[in-house]
């Protein structure tokens, strides 16, 4: 039977992602829900770009079709999974002129990691008043400051990664499936890299490492967790979790989390019967290969 393996997770980051400038203002990506509450998020394409940067392994070949504003960088068409596990996790489209796009879709799923708490519009006020005070001190009497703002933002963030183990490896385009045990090293160090993960942005290396996770595998490719994950004053909550989990999922499940990262540790302990994380992606590395070794 197929299997796939979700986990959530939450970590704490500050301003991680921005999106346009408004003048001389930098501004978080945000979405606003019905109610007018405003959320920063951390895009998906962001998170597979650090997880790729920091995975370990060949980065897939590129080139460029078409030319002028036309042009469109594309994995290379000799690019191929058995090669670069890059595509071989978030797929592929190859185009090439007068024939049909060969598309690979993602076996590993990536959701944004949308704050869980609300965005008030802080800003961080900035200016190279030291560097022009060294300019005109050398002479350069008209070196002027510059000012600007950078929204600024310090949230518990949640995210999902959702993964078809039975399609890793595997590109039936180009009549490719690897042997099990390369399948289950992958898999496993992709799980290694999450477990690490962090982000470099304007001179800060924020930490992405999960405080809280929440997973296992499963005979569905859902995002089971990915709603049910929530945060108020800075305790998860543990109810709506109990809550929307059937028994069936709950034997599957493995929950991990860092002692005093939340106000009710001990609460997620007793219920959700937690583990600390490294305990806990060692748990899901073991379930990773015991699944490619029994395939």
């Amino acid at each position: 039977m197929s299997k796939g393996l979700t986990i959530t997770m939450v970590f704490l980051a500050e301003s991680a992602n921005y999106g346009e400038s408004l003048g001389n203002v930098t501004t978080l990506k945000k979405m606003t829900r019905g109610n007018g509450d405003q959320y920063t998020y951390i895009s998906r394409q962001a998170i597979r770009y650090n997880i790729i940067e920091q995975l370990g392994e060949p980065l897939a070949a590129l080139s460029a079709e078409g030319s002028g504003s036309k042009q469109v960088i594309q994995f290379d068409k000799n690019a191929m999974i058995d090669q670069y596990p890059e595509i071989d996790f978030f797929g592929y489209m190859k185009t090439a002129k007068g024939d049909n796009a060969l598309t690979r879709s993602a076996k590993v799923r990536l959701s944004n990691a949308i704050s869980l708490e609300t965005f008030k519009g802080d800003t961080d006020f900035l200016t190279n008043m030291g560097l022009a005070k060294r300019l005109r001190e050398s002479g350069d009497t008209k070196a002027q400051n510059s000012i600007a703002q950078s929204e600024i933002h310090r949230s518990f963030y949640r995210y999902t990664i959702t993964m078809d183990l039975d399609q890793i490896g595997v590109d039936t385009n180009a009549d490719i499936k690897l042997d099990d045990n390369e399948r289950s090293r992958r898999v496993q160090k992709l799980l290694e890299t999450i477990q690490y993960l962090y982000r470099d942005i304007r001179g800060r290396r924020e930490d992405l490492q999960p405080l809280f996770l929440i997973g296992g595998l499963y005979d569905r490719m859902n995002p089971l967790f990915e709603n049910i994950v929530t945060i108020s004053k800075n305790r998860i909550d543990v109810e709506k979790i109990n809550d929307a989990l059937s028994e069936k999922v709950k034997e599957a499940t493995v929950v991990g989390v860092v002692k005093g990262a939340f106000e009710n540790t001990a609460e997620i302990q007793a219920e959700l019967n937690s583990q600390k994380i490294p305990d806990v992606f060692d748990i899901l590395r073991k379930k990773v290969a015991d699944y490619y070794e029994g395939n």
